[in-house]
């Protein structure tokens, strides 16, 4: 059974809207947890039993695809990404900046 902090984790990655981006940094600073990017992480990738839930969105605070080794195959991430309109090239969105979602300017902290 994923943890509270899991659960808060995959309830802020399913806001991520269709075509945006975040990153792990992105979501443990709005859950109140700014040094646990790597829980973050690990949260999404326990995720791959629970219903879909956009993981592929989620990159480094660089905008690569850092995650890509927990889809099957790897290049599943990428792939979602274009199906999207993301740009993808060398394992990174090319526009990373301009697609950034940030939680913590999109939604209440309160309800998660």
């Amino acid at each position: 059974m994923p943890s509270d902090f899991y659960q808060r984790v995959y309830s802020v990655v399913r806001e991520i809207p269709n075509g945006r981006v975040c990153s792990y940094g992105a979501i443990a600073k709005f859950l109140g947890a700014a040094r646990s990017s790597r829980m973050v992480g690990f949260a999404l990738k326990q995720s791959g039993v629970l219903d879909f839930l956009p993981a592929h969105r989620v990159l480094n605070r660089n905008g690569f695809l850092s995650g890509k080794h927990a889809f099957s195959p790897p290049e599943l991430m990428a792939e979602l990404l274009r199906a999207e309109g993301i740009a993808v090239a060398n394992d990174q969105v090319l526009n990373f900046k301009e697609l950034f979602w940030d939680p913590s300017e999109n939604l209440n902290y309160r309800e998660f």
